[in-house]
């Protein structure tokens, strides 16, 4: 009612409340309306009404009270409102005693109680009696039941911002906490029903909706146990960030959002080494390529952080270069930021680059990384992948680069794709090269990245909204999974503890079955996985592996002082052996065949087979183990 209602309806509101104060004021000092001290005063006062009205009314004005959204108000606009009244009856005295048109000294207090109470009451109606949802109650539109998880300070900032926003229509119905000592209890109209295991029951016996989990001081492992028990109740699942995400610390309804499969994992933040990256970043020309893709962009986000001399973004895309360009320009003002279009396959052109700018630090994120489309466009792959680096690498060397970090992938290792095998080319030719170079070259490997592009978890999100099917390549097909945001720090983190050569590989967890997170994303969205929505498995796809591996046998690994990095020790270093195999590889490009440029690649990667063979040979070896 009070978004309807218009200035002017509270200015004409007031009109008659100040009035009514005065008059009000009157028959109490003369206890009644037809004493003939009443009938004495009340035509002096009529005569002056009008301007005693139009102070009031102005110094209302003046006080911000025709544009206050009253349904949220609280001690401020309170404090507001009596500032007001008291001013404005003030100035009405000392009108009054200018004119020489004195009334009873106990008429003042009473129109300035009496208007505290009529102008406020009327203001903090809106809020106290809510009566917008009052009229709400006769609509015939049925509300969604809300369960909250946790009964701290965000449940009932929670349970109050729907209660503001009723256009949402929803309401909370009950709340869920841990901690005994609430249960029974009610925040804000709302009763604590039980702890975690009372979820399911609670759902059922409320018919709720929807689960909002408001708990932002939750470890994610216990958000991830609690998800799992909301999982079974095929309600929507939403949540509160947690405090390192809620940067300004204000709890909001726009600020809940869908719980997402990162939630699920229940993977704790990353601790980095601020000190040490700040030491090789801080007032530092820094180059990012691919710099508007998933991986780059988050790059360049957090370098912007540590207060770079110049951030380069390099990005054959323009579109997603300009996209992160402006985020970047609204974000950090102060950044020099410059934005460059063009390709890594294109030697003249980066050499023109690094020979204008002089990056101290690149982190190479350019690639092609679709297994199937490079599949079918091999000569693409081999082109940008291992050319592109190539180029990128050597004239690093050549303009005295400090610091070269590569991403790579876990599909290098044992790869069964021409993706996988030309990122392993490049970590050789980052190796090689180390050895001969005054550049530090080091390579980052890591697996799956939630949400990038090209990713499973948007492929599935999409296909839930369309209303399924869901496809899986295979039943058992297995992946590793980090946030983008995750994966990115330990990026250059790895870069801050880089000596050159080495191979970093990330510690991506527990390995995650992708039919398991494909049957997850459906209940997070409040459906039974092939009831409401079907899951299809269509078979594994040209150069897919059932599993990937971190890391090649003859590697071994070794600890960082990070609990979540690792080292590779260098398997290849004869860069002139390369570069001769790389010269074979780059004629077969002009006048070769595909398969012949495949066995190529094959000869330089000797752990690249066909999928074929290594997928049969994991599914003979799991039903073997079966049977056993």
């Amino acid at each position: 009612m009070e978004n309807k209602m218009s200035k002017m309806k509270f200015i004409l509101a007031d009109i008659i409340l100040i009035n009514l104060a005065y008059i009000l004021a009157f028959y109490i000092r003369f206890d009644t309306m037809i004493s003939r001290q009443f009938l004495a005063y009340i035509p002096k006062y009529l005569e002056n009404a009008i301007y005693i009205t139009l102070m009031k009314v102005a110094i209302f004005y003046y006080f911000d009270m025709y544009k206050t959204m009253w349904k949220y108000a609280s001690i401020t606009e309170l404090l507001n409102i009596v500032a007001a009244v008291v001013l404005s009856n003030t100035v009405v005295i000392s009108f009054l005693f200018a004119r020489q048109e004195n009334f009873p000294r106990s008429i003042y207090v009473i129109a300035t109680l009496l208007d505290l109470a009529l102008i406020g009451g009327l203001r903090f109606s809106f809020r106290t009696f809510k009566i917008d949802e009052l009229f709400n109650k006769f609509d015939s539109v049925e509300k969604k039941k809300i369960m909250i998880i946790g009964a701290g300070d965000a449940a009932a900032l929670v349970i109050r911002e729907f209660r503001n926003h009723v256009q949402l229509r929803s309401e909370p119905v009950a709340i869920i906490d841990d901690n005994k000592n609430k249960h029974g209890k009610i925040i804000n109209g709302v009763k604590v029903v039980g702890g975690r295991e009372d979820i399911l029951e609670a759902a059922e016996k409320y018919n709720v909706d929807e689960i909002v989990i408001a708990i932002p001081s939750a470890s994610r492992k216990d958000i991830s146990d609690i998800i799992e028990i909301c999982k079974q109740t095929r309600c929507k699942l939403k949540i509160l960030p947690g405090y390192y995400e809620l940067i300004d610390g204000k709890v909001s309804i726009k600020k809940i959002r869908d719980v997402d499969i990162s939630d699920v994992l229940g993977r704790e933040e990353i601790k980095t080494d601020l000190g040490q990256i700040s030491s090789y970043i801080a007032n530092k020309s820094v180059m990012v390529t691919g710099g508007g893709g998933s991986i780059g962009s988050e790059l360049c986000r957090q370098i912007a952080a540590y207060g770079p001399k110049e951030l380069i973004i390099f990005d054959i895309y323009e579109n997603s270069a300009y996209d992160i360009q402006n985020e970047l320009k609204r974000t950090y003002s102060n950044l020099n930021l410059k934005v460059l279009i063009g390709s890594i396959r294109d030697k003249d052109r980066l050499e023109e680059i690094l020979k204008e700018e002089k990056p101290d630090v690149i982190f190479h994120a350019a690639a092609h990384k679709h297994v199937p489309l490079m599949e079918d466009s091999p000569k693409e792959a081999i082109k940008n992948n291992i050319f592109g680096t190539l180029n990128l690498a050597q004239l690093s060397d050549k303009y005295g680069v400090e610091k070269f970090v590569m991403i790579s992938t876990d599909k290098a290792v044992n790869p069964t794709n021409i993706m996988g095998a030309t990122k392993r080319v490049c970590e050789m030719i980052i190796q090689s090269l180390n050895a001969n170079s005054s550049t530090e070259y080091v390579a980052v490997r890591f697996g799956n990245v939630l949400g990038s592009n090209g990713s499973v978890i948007p492929l599935f999100k999409k296909q839930i909204e369309e209303g399924g099917p869901v496809t899986v390549t295979h039943e058992d097909i297995i992946r590793y999974f980090m946030t983008i945001p995750e994966a990115v720090q330990l990026v250059i983190q790895a870069g801050a503890m880089a000596n050159g050569g080495e191979i970093f590989i990330l510690d991506m967890g527990e390995p995650v079955k992708i039919m398991d997170l494909a049957k997850d994303l459906i209940r997070l969205s409040g459906f039974e996985p092939d009831v409401d929505i079907p899951i299809k498995v269509t078979g594994l796809r040209p150069g897919e592996k059932l599993y990937e591996e971190l890391l090649l046998d003859e590697e071994g690994i070794s600890n960082t002082k990070h609990d979540k990095i690792f080292i590779g020790k260098p398997t290849f270093t004869d860069y002139s052996l390369l570069l001769k195999s790389l010269d074979n590889l780059e004629a077969l490009l002009k006048d070769g065949t595909q398969e012949e440029l495949i066995n190529q690649v094959k000869v330089i990667v000797p752990t690249y087979k066909d999928n074929e063979e290594v997928n049969g040979k994991i599914i003979r070896d799991s039903e073997k183990s079966a049977c056993n």
